[in-house]
């Protein structure tokens, strides 16, 4: 059994403790919006965040979650969380999401990196893009997605 708190509730699951975190999300408690890209931590698809940093949870085994809180983006985009709230309306006003796929991956990097900047601080194109590398999008929207990272920003000051 594996004691997990993923968007502020507690969670028992029966599972290998080296299952990795995406498909407790997905297959074991239903949360779909975690995505599965590549399997191998190179495409973002995946990202949540372990006690608030993002990592990819492809990867990333429920043995390292214990006694950590996970954020998934169902948990942060829900009104909760006042920065995934401000990335999630940036994301809907840009028009950011084209498929679709790897925007919750997007939209959890874009939070994690917002949440680490000092208070009022405005990123640059550079730092957002610096902060984004990690987040692979086949249809290209980069330059949307720096959009709704500088707005959301600008919305947070």
């Amino acid at each position: 059994m594996n004691n997990l708190n993923i968007n502020g509730r507690d969670h028992t699951v029966e599972a290998d403790p080296g299952t990795p975190i995406l498909w407790v999300l997905r297959d074991t408690l239903g949360l779909t919006g975690t995505k599965f890209g590549c399997g191998a931590a190179l495409c973002g698809a995946c990202t949540v965040h372990l006690d608030g940093q993002a990592i990819r949870s492809c990867i990333t085994p429920i043995s390292a979650a214990e006694g950590k809180k996970i954020s998934t983006v169902e948990g942060i985009t829900d009104g909760a969380d006042r920065v995934g709230a401000a990335v999630h309306t940036a994301w809907v006003k840009h028009d950011v999401a084209q498929c679709g796929y790897c925007q919750s991956g997007q939209i959890m990097s874009a939070t994690a990196f917002l949440k680490s900047l000092p208070r009022g601080k405005q990123p640059s194109a550079a730092e957002i893009d610096s902060a984004m590398v990690g987040n692979i999008c086949r249809c290209g929207t980069y330059a949307r997605i720096r959009i709704a990272v500088a707005d959301a920003a600008k919305t947070l000051a």
